[in-house]
């Protein structure tokens, strides 16, 4: 296995025993590069959950082979949980005790002499923006404050590789873009962070690759770029003033474009594929002018990892229910 994969699976299998025996991981195969975020995406059971707790150590598979911080899962989990984090949907610091007792606690939890707690307690609240709230009651923090307090307390120990599940589930867009920060900020500084999410746009802005997931298998794996544009090329819409020129609009933009539009008349609009996306919309806004046609818009629609995400399953992206 290469050393700059931090967390390698490689033909996981994995069956629930009881009922119906369901298979949760049929030859599911993944590969994370160290240093990034890399996003783990899929429908509700396609097996993400069952993933992340094998690799973590939580759970048993059956086959196959899995490897993190460059520790065999099954034969070395002691090493594996030594140099891993897990940080779950839902925080997991005590909101009697203030944020700077919370991350003494998880110290000493982790053997960190008194001092030493301490010490590691200062750090992280300047490190995620809590300093002034340090001595405060959680129960007072705001969702994002305690979304941070969580990761802070994660990273008590350093990790080199931290699992980070729904991690701004139920944030307001302020506090999600504090905690991307956050994220960014300890990818910057060397962790892995694998990530399950149920927003494809948080994927899409922290995920350097993302793996999508159906029915216990890898179906996709790439950038979020690759991602959307295997789905197909970039689509030009215009939307027509006068419903009588949808038929003359419809046949200019397959005379520049060579491609046959799709035209929605009830709402006046038109849409094409298109190869070079700019060349096309200047040479129809062009042709627009020249011929006197009036659109109340035109530009460049760009596949969404939203729409990757639904042709590559059939499904919605949704938070996959806990084993």
């Amino acid at each position: 296995m290469t050393t700059t994969s931090a967390v390698v699976a490689e033909g996981l299998r994995k069956r629930y025993r009881g009922g119906n025996g369901t298979t949760a991981l049929d030859e599911f195969h993944l590969r994370a590069p160290a240093g990034t975020v890399y996003g783990l995406l899929g429908p509700n059971g396609a097996g993400k959950t069952t993933a992340v707790r094998i690799l973590s150590t939580l759970l048993s598979f059956d086959a196959g082979r899995a490897e993190v911080a460059g520790a065999d899962v099954a034969r070395r989990p002691d090493l594996v949980r030594d140099r891993i984090a897990v940080t779950g949907q839902y925080a997991a610091v005590d909101e009697v005790l203030s944020g700077r007792q919370n991350l003494v606690l998880f110290g000493r939890l982790h053997q960190l002499g008194g001092r030493q707690a301490k010490s590691r307690a200062g750090e992280l609240l300047d490190r995620f923006d809590l300093s002034d709230a340090a001595d405060r009651s959680v129960n007072q923090y705001s969702g994002g404050m305690r979304r941070r307090l969580d990761l802070a307390a994660s990273l008590i120990r350093s990790p080199q590789v931290l699992f980070l599940d729904e991690p701004t589930t139920g944030l307001d867009p302020r506090s999600r873009n504090q905690v991307w920060d956050a994220v960014r900020e300890l990818v910057a500084g060397g962790t892995t962070v694998l990530l399950t999410t149920q927003y494809l746009e948080e994927a899409d802005q922290l995920a350097g690759r993302i793996a999508v997931v159906d029915a216990g298998r890898v179906v996709a794996e790439g950038t979020p770029e690759e991602l959307k544009t295997a789905i197909g090329a970039d689509r030009l819409e215009l939307v027509v003033r006068d419903a009588e020129r949808l038929d003359g609009v419809a046949a200019l933009v397959a005379r520049i474009t060579g491609a046959t539009p799709d035209v929605d008349r009830d709402h006046r609009r038109v849409r094409v594929p298109v190869a070079d996306r700019m060349a096309a919309l200047t040479a129809v806004v062009r042709a627009l002018q020249e011929t006197g046609i009036a659109v109340v818009d035109v530009g460049i629609h760009r596949p969404t990892l939203d729409e990757a995400f639904l042709q590559l399953t059939g499904h919605p992206a949704e938070k996959e229910a806990s084993r």
